[in-house]
């Protein structure tokens, strides 16, 4: 281990995403063990710069791991995307004695990392985002979580679609990514999957699927909408009038961004927070831990930024075909 790194931070940035706290956890605790003090920062990159800035012990973050949301809180920083900002973190961080810092959140907020590791800070990131839209991981600190909580609240409305034999459109969220979409799609047998990476727009193709649907006697139609897409209401309004059948919009918003977290979220994101601590307590920097082909390893953040990612082909033409 360096001698050069004595005190680590952590913090939340971006979106809240269950399974956060338990990667918070294992960051303080992991450094503890590895005989590195270690600071919360609060409010994301925002806190930085007010220098909201607390010690953290192992009994700072204990009965945590099974809470949802961030306990260090997160916020958007418009101050942080200039150099201004960029350099008066930099500089908070050294007033602070902070040699490190541990940041969980998405791509934007590996961007504010980036440029505290071009400041003199070492920086090492964290997936946090339930939208499984990072491209050098195969999982996402939340998205578990999001899909199973989705996924029951999806169940329900399909019973009373169901009971009332309406067309239901369930709105899921995900930013431009399908992939909550398409995994709750498939979990819930729904009829109709929309996501922004395949979507052509013609609806007059789920008109025809509805009606045809109808006559083969089903009661009900699920349409999962991707938030990238959106517009459910207007889209049930339009489907209603061209097929008779009552048609609903059910937007399930923030709901899939809280609760308490699933047992594999709170193991991969305690495993990526241990991991995180461990090479920064190395010295090194301007890394990414991500989890790829069945191993937890660490990117350089500009290699990951530039990364792409799609939905696998496979998996959609298989989503189509369990539809029909």
């Amino acid at each position: 281990m360096s001698a050069e790194i004595k005190t680590i931070g952590v913090l939340t940035s971006g979106g809240d995403a269950p399974g956060m706290n338990a990667a918070i956890r294992a960051v303080v605790r992991k450094a503890i063990s590895n005989g590195v003090a270690v600071k919360g920062i609060k409010r994301g990159y925002q806190g930085l710069l007010s220098e909201e800035i607390i010690d953290l012990d192992k009994k700072s973050v204990s009965d945590t791991i099974q809470k949802g949301g961030t306990i260090l809180g997160t916020a958007r920083c418009m101050e942080f995307v200039t150099e201004e900002g960029q350099l008066k973190g930099a500089e908070i961080c050294r007033k602070h004695g902070i040699d490190g810092i541990v940041v969980i959140g998405g791509d934007g907020s590996y961007r504010g990392a980036l440029a505290l590791s071009r400041n003199g800070i070492n920086t090492v990131g964290i997936p946090g985002t339930i939208d499984l839209d990072i491209a050098c991981t195969d999982y996402t600190i939340g998205f578990d979580t999001a899909i199973n909580t989705a996924m029951q609240a999806i169940d329900k409305v399909r019973d009373t679609s169901s009971s009332h034999e309406r067309c239901s459109i369930i709105e899921v969220m995900g930013r431009n990514a399908g992939y909550i979409a398409l995994w709750c799609g498939v979990a819930n047998g729904a009829e109709d999957i929309l996501i922004p990476e395949k979507y052509d727009y013609d609806e007059q193709t789920i008109i025809n699927n509805i009606i045809r649907n109808r006559k083969r006697g089903k009661k009900h139609h699920i349409i999962i909408n991707a938030e990238g897409i959106g517009h459910s209401t207007s889209m049930a309004r339009r489907i209603e009038a061209a097929t008779g059948i009552e048609t609903r919009a059910t937007i399930l918003g923030y709901m899939q961004r809280g609760g308490s977290p699933t047992c594999k979220d709170r193991f991969y994101a305690s495993i990526m927070g241990a991991y995180a601590a461990d090479i920064l307590c190395e010295g090194k920097s301007n890394r990414v831990v991500g989890f790829k082909n069945g191993a937890f390893t660490d990117f350089d953040i500009e290699e990951a930024l530039v990364m792409t990612k799609d939905i696998p082909e496979y998996e959609f033409q298989v989503s189509r075909q369990l539809s029909q």
